[in-house]
């Protein structure tokens, strides 16, 4: 699964680096929809946080913030979405959750890495491992999306207010990452961006064939402190290596 990631680059650099228009300010100050704050970066994303979302409206690109935990269109309660922050490329396009949103609204989630457990013999604790790429470039998970209107709270023009809401689709990990993990983030390269973000493109089976793990030598990765478990802990350091639990 993918449960914790970083999301660092600005928003103006992400809408330039994946070709998308931003909806929130150019200036990467956009207010956090859920404290108010201006938007700074997160070294420790979490469910139900909002997160950078790139995907297609009205025939162009946009990066736009949405809930991390999908909750779909027909949910009685959006928060469905908690249990639903990741989908399994195996089956996404058979589970009633995610089968529509997979067929029509496909989206890339940028992060700069994300963050993977790794057993430790002798250690009950297991180790934080940092994964990103190889480049510095930033990774592209891909996702589906879907919109919740609320009923029960109307905007000032009289509609239910929406929801946007996204998941992260996972599936079997490279060589690199299965030393660490048993699944990884599926992560889309820049040739296929257009046809996954084509909301026009229905072909399911086609689409699936890119749900695959990128290439080992991609990626890499080094242990990290155990302050990233603490949800609150959110600075730079986290991602800086720090010596193995078996030397310790």
């Amino acid at each position: 699964m993918c449960g914790r990631y970083v999301s660092a680059t600005p928003p103006d650099q992400l809408a330039q680096y994946f070709g998308a228009e931003s909806m929130l300010a150019s200036d990467g100050g956009s207010a956090d929809e859920q404290t108010g704050r201006a938007w700074t970066a997160n070294y420790n994303v979490a469910p139900t946080h909002a997160v950078y979302t790139v995907y297609e409206q009205d025939g162009g690109r946009r990066l736009e913030r949405f809930h991390w935990g999908l909750v779909p269109f027909w949910a009685k309660d959006p928060k469905i979405g908690s249990k639903m922050i990741n989908a399994r490329a195996e089956t996404i396009h058979e589970k009633q959750s995610f089968k529509q949103p997979f067929a029509k609204k496909r989206c890339i989630i940028p992060a700069d890495g994300f963050y993977e457990w790794k057993k430790v013999e002798g250690h009950k604790r297991k180790q934080p491992m940092y994964l990103t790429s190889i480049d510095g470039a930033p990774l592209a998970f891909a996702g589906v999306w879907d919109v919740w209107k609320d009923r029960n709270s109307l905007d000032e023009a009289g509609e239910p207010l929406e929801l946007y809401s996204c998941t992260i689709i996972t599936g079997e990990p490279n060589e690199r990452v299965a030393e660490v993990h048993d699944r990884m983030p599926v992560m889309l390269p820049p040739d296929v961006w257009d046809t996954w973000l084509d909301r026009d493109n229905h072909d399911v089976d086609a689409l699936r064939s890119f749900l695959v793990p990128a290439p080992a030598e991609l990626i890499r990765l080094h242990p990290v402190s155990t302050d990233v478990n603490n949800v609150r802990n959110n600075r730079s350091s986290l991602i800086e290596e720090s010596s193995p639990m078996s030397d310790l």
